[in-house]
């Protein structure tokens, strides 16, 4: 069996794709970051479901990130990543750092994503891994941190008073 792409190919691939993530990642502009994958991409989002095709994915994309607390990422850099040229694939760690809440302290989670590389610059599919409730419980922090620091937006405050309620810490009743 011979490698459809080689490691090079993959890691320039790759290489382009975080260049574009980093700079959506300030212009906001998700349309630039679908138009990364195949017309009928697969893509697999273990909290929010499964998505077929571009458009699906860029209605999702575009919905998610631009509301509370995917609006409040600031990047999403590769801590490391590895190319594995047997399945055209691209297996990394991704940051997700929210914005400062206004104390200079760091709030973040990471998930593990999964890229198949369909060639010409395009991925067919990607899988995004991580534990949700991690994520929530960080986003849940975040907000009582901005709130203290008097930061937590509207947005924010929506989410953390119905979404992070689930997460919040669990109080200790007079009969436990």
């Amino acid at each position: 069996m011979t490698d459809r792409f080689s490691a090079a190919e993959l890691d320039a691939a790759f290489a382009v794709f975080q260049q574009t993530v980093a700079e959506v990642a300030v212009s906001r502009d998700w349309d630039r970051w679908t138009d990364q994958f195949t017309e009928d991409a697969h893509y697999v989002e273990h909290a929010y479901g499964t998505f077929d095709g571009r458009e699906a994915i860029r209605a999702w994309v575009t919905k998610t990130m631009t509301s509370f607390p995917g609006s409040h990422m600031t990047e999403y850099p590769s801590l490391w990543h590895v190319s594995d040229p047997k399945t055209g694939r691209v297996i990394c760690e991704i940051d997700n750092p929210m914005r400062d809440p206004g104390d200079g302290s760091r709030w973040g989670a990471t998930n593990i994503t999964i890229l198949t590389y369909a060639g010409d610059g395009l991925w067919s599919s990607e899988e995004d891994v991580y534990n949700p409730m991690e994520f929530g419980k960080m986003t849940y922090d975040w907000c009582v941190r901005a709130a203290e620091c008097g930061t937590l937006d509207e947005p924010a405050r929506r989410w953390m008073e119905t979404y992070g309620a689930a997460f919040a810490p669990r109080r200790k009743r007079a009969d436990d």
